[in-house]
């Protein structure tokens, strides 16, 4: 599984991020229909997000 974590810059504030969760058969798919839009922000294996959203802040 994969996270794809995007935001839409007319509504969002930078640092804010929204995500879906893709398969490796739709995650290609899907990055594209973010990316064309100029929302993608970032994909990550869905284990590396939960340990990155694990961590205590800085």
């Amino acid at each position: 599984m994969w996270v794809l974590a995007w935001n839409n810059p007319k509504l969002h504030t930078p640092e804010r991020r929204k995500t879906w969760l893709a398969c490796d058969e739709h995650r290609e798919h899907l990055s594209s229909f973010l990316n064309v839009r100029g929302f993608l922000r970032d994909v990550v294996p869905l284990a590396e997000w939960e340990d990155d959203s694990a961590a205590p802040p800085d």
